[in-house]
This record gives C-alpha cells, sequence and structure tokens, in this order.
C-alpha cells in the first residue's frame, strides 16, 4: 500500500491531475467561508442547530449535506451543486420521453456537449428560484437584517452571489473532469460530507463519557456542571460497529456483480482453431451507483420546505389551512413513516429509470453476436436480449432494495437514539454512499493509471502481476 502511493508520485501526467483535484476541493473549501453579506451569522449558527432538532432539522441536514454544510453558514457557497444536481434530473426524465433529446443524446458528443449547455441554463434558473426561496426562509426566521432586506438592491445582489457560486462549484466539478481524476460534482459533494465528519466526532465524543475523561478534557475542555452523558460506551460501540458494518456493506453494494457465463464460438482458419474460450459478461447489481438515492434526496426535499413555507405564511395570515399545511409538512420530514415509504419508492424508480437509460440489451445482444460469442443455452439475437433484460430487471431490484435500506438507517438511528441527523449520516443514507461510491471510482481510476504504465496500484500483489483481492463480487 506504501509503495503504491510511493509510485503516484512517480508518475507526472498523474501526480499533477491528483494535486490539481486537491487545488480545486481547497478552492471550494475556501469559498465555503465567505459570507453572503446581510446575513447575521451568529443569529444563523444558533437557529440552524436549534432547527436540527425539529421537524425541519433533517430536511436542512440534508440540504447542507449536499451544498457542502455552507447552509449553517449561509455563504456564497450556500446552494452547493443542488441546482446543477436538479437540473441534471429534469434532463435524464426528459431525455427518456422527449424523441427528440433522446436523438440528440444518441449522435455523440455533439448532442451531449449540447444538452450539457442547456443543463447549465437550467442550473442558473433553478439557481436564482433556490437562491430567493431560502433567502425568503431567512427573513421569515429573523436571520437576515432588517436595513439590508429593506433594500431591493440586495435581493437582487445576494441572488446574484448564490447564482454565481452555483456556477462557479459546476466550473470547477467541469475543470476535475477535465484536469484532473475523479467525477468532478461527486468530488465536490464528498469533500463536502467529509467536511462534516469533525463535527459528528466532536459531538458523539461531547456527549459521552469520554468528555468526562483526561482525554476528553485535553480536547474539549472541561463539562459543564451537572454533566449527564446522553451516550454509553455501549452505545458509541454500536455506533462504530454499526458505521464498519454499513460501510462494508455499501463497498459490497457497490462492486458486487453478477457474472453471466460466455461461450465464444470456435474459428477455424487454415489448419488452426481459434476461440473457443469461456468468459463472463459483468452486470453489476447496483448499476445506476448512487444516483438513485441522491435524486429520490434531493426531490424529497422540496415538499416539505414548500410546506413549511405555505404554513409560515398560512399562519402569519391567521388562515385556517395553517394547522393542515404543518401537519402535512410534519408528515413529509425525514425520518418520518410517508417520507420513508415516498423515498423508496423514488430509489426504486430512478433505479430502474437508470438502467432504462444508461442500459441497451438489444445493442449487447448485437454485439456479442458481432463477436461471435453467445450466452449458453440461447439463440443469439433478440432471445439474448430478453435474457438480459429480465436478469437487469431482477437484480435491480435486490440493488435499489440495498439502496433503500442503507438510505433508511440514518433515520431510524436518528430517531431512536437521539443523535443529531448529521451525525447518523455517517452510519447510512446517502452521504456515505456518496462517499464509497466516491472513493472507490478515484480508487479505480488511479489504480488503471498505475497498471497502465507498469506499475503495482492498490489491489494488485507486491509483485505487481497479479489482483490481491477481487474487485468484483459475484451474485
Amino acid at each position: 500500500m506504501f509503495q503504491a502511493f510511493l509510485n503516484i508520485f512517480k508518475i507526472p501526467e498523474l501526480r499533477n491531475k491528483i494535486l490539481f483535484t486537491l487545488g480545486m476541493l481547497a478552492v471550494f473549501r475556501m469559498g465555503h467561508w465567505i459570507p453572503l453579506p446581510g446575513v447575521d451569522q451568529t443569529e444563523m449558527t444558533r437557529v440552524f442547530r436549534e432547527s436540527t432538532e425539529g421537524a425541519l432539522g433533517s430536511t436542512l441536514g440534508t440540504i447542507s449535506m449536499l451544498s457542502g454544510s455552507a447552509f449553517s453558514h449561509s455563504t456564497i457557497f450556500g446552494l452547493g451543486v443542488m441546482p446543477y444536481i436538479s437540473a441534471s434530473i429534469i434532463f435524464q426524465l426528459l431525455t427518456a420521453v422527449n424523441p427528440r433529446l433522446k436523438k440528440l443524446q444518441e449522435e455523440g458528443a455533439t448532442g451531449r456537449q449540447k444538452i450539457q449547455e442547456w443543463t447549465r441554463y437550467v442550473t442558473i434558473g433553478l439557481a436564482i428560484i433556490q437562491g430567493y426561496g431560502w433567502l425568503v426562509y431567512c427573513n421569515q426566521q429573523r436571520i437576515l437584517y432588517a436595513e439590508w432586506v429593506a433594500q431591493p438592491l440586495w435581493w437582487v445582489a445576494a441572488i446574484a452571489a448564490l447564482t454565481a457560486g452555483t456556477m462557479f462549484l459546476m466550473w470547477v466539478g467541469e475543470q476535475i473532469d477535465k484536469h484532473g481524476i475523479g467525477n468532478g460534482v461527486s468530488m465536490i459533494i464528498m469533500a463536502g460530507i467529509l467536511s462534516q465528519m469533525p463535527g459528528a466526532l466532536q459531538w458523539v465524543a461531547s456527549n459521552s463519557p469520554i468528555a468526562d475523561t483526561l482525554f476528553g478534557r485535553m480536547l474539549l475542555g472541561p463539562p459543564p456542571p451537572g454533566f449527564d452523558p446522553a451516550l454509553g460506551y455501549l452505545a458509541i460501540l454500536m455506533i462504530a460497529v454499526g458505521f464498519v458494518v454499513v460501510v462494508g456493506g455499501s463497498v459490497l453494494l457497490t462492486v458486487a456483480q453478477r457474472r453471466i457465463p460466455i461461450q465464444q464460438a470456435k474459428h477455424t482458419r487454415g489448419r488452426k482453431v481459434f476461440g473457443g474460450q469461456r468468459a463472463f459478461l459483468p452486470l453489476r447489481i447496483n448499476h445506476s451507483g448512487v444516483m438513485p438515492v441522491v435524486f429520490a434526496s434531493s426531490l424529497m426535499i422540496f415538499p416539505g420546505l414548500v410546506l413549511n413555507m405555505l404554513s409560515t405564511t398560512a399562519q402569519g395570515n391567521g388562515w385556517a389551512t395553517a394547522s393542515g399545511f404543518r401537519w402535512l409538512s410534519d408528515q413529509l420530514q425525514m425520518g418520518q413513516f410517508p417520507y420513508i415509504v415516498f423515498e423508496t419508492i423514488l430509489i426504486y424508480f430512478f433505479s430502474y429509470f437508470w438502467i432504462t437509460v444508461q442500459f441497451n440489451p438489444e445493442e449487447m445482444a448485437k454485439n456479442l453476436r458481432d463477436q461471435g460469442s453467445f450466452i449458453p443455452g440461447l439463440r443469439p439475437g433478440p432471445r439474448t436480449a430478453e435474457y438480459l433484460e429480465t436478469v437487469m430487471e431482477r437484480i435491480t431490484f435486490v440493488g435499489a432494495a440495498f439502496l433503500a435500506i442503507i438510505a433508511v438507517i440514518p433515520m431510524v438511528v436518528s430517531n431512536a437514539m437521539g443523535i443529531p441527523f448529521t451525525v447518523a449520516q455517517f452510519l447510512g443514507g446517502t452521504g456515505l454512499l456518496i462517499v464509497v461510491s466516491v472513493v472507490l471510482d478515484f480508487i479505480q481510476r488511479v489504480e488503471a493509471n498505475l497498471l497502465m504504465r507498469n506499475y503495482a496500484g492498490f489491489l494488485s500483489g507486491e509483485d505487481g502481476k497479479g489482483p490481491r483481492i477481487q474487485s468484483s463480487r459475484s451474485m
């Protein structure tokens, strides 16, 4: 492992890519501390801390996770890449139902570039809408300075700053894709998630017997008088074991495969016979990766926020519907049973939708036939395509079930143990899946660069000739 790290710095191109990626992520983290003018940051932090304990807290926790925890400070990067993710969802859906967009995507790089351009335009519109909604919510919570709010020009400047921050982050992600290593937007989200881990560890230590030990006093200072820890050593052990188990399960889910045996036809050329080897066609159990959970979590944010704003407005105007809006808002907050049901349905929907867009059994069956390969017991062509589609539908059902379970775990833990969602999200959910998926993708890309230049990678043996561990798992 240590030798693999040294090998990275022996390759100038790979070293420059990694350093460029780290530099772009450092720029993202520096922008995280540039505050938005007109916001009372002290009051903002207090309101955000109190809201994490209410019905709206889990929703704000998800928004904070996807925005890089900038919501707790209301910085120029406060919206993060959420508008871009929402725009991508819109165009993914439209591509599946709009023949013009589908044909444009099939044109190759030129068509995808055109769709990407339209996605940027939609991102600007969504950033303006989401920025305005966030500022209205801040104004309702008395977080904004009254003298600033009274000036219309400030609203224009604040919305422009939030929109510019989102577009800059989108540009940073594209630069990582082009000149760095890894998926740029995913790396930005991962950096925002990992930035919250020290705070989560501090909360666990501050609310456990560790705070009253010599080590805890040195790190956290003396506990308050009458200190009564909310967590015991058994709870800490359960959290640690649960974290290891969920991370291990997430890794297995990410790399698990269903291997379909493939037989190559024999070809006779002169006196020699070629082909006849057996191989495997790997189909990933979780073919869509973390995207179904990201899409589902992103969409589930809006009903709770909209209903909460309607409830606040109705209560301020004395409408009779205020209590109804409040009840619906509470029911659609993270951790509530209706929320879990709707999110599970969306995870299944996006899992099947993603394989519909990304997986083409007819084209795969055609490629197998053109290469002189076939699945034993099946005729090449439509019968093979039908079989591949059936297999993918079945394994996607299992993969979506694992995604739903991992997404629900932090909600259950947060409600059962009284742990804030910002801490429980590291025991599962969208954040953990994103981190695991991005880290595995990063390691595989580095591994490919090392092996391409005849260096031993992270997954290779000491001699660099063969894999030490399997990067996939059959089911």
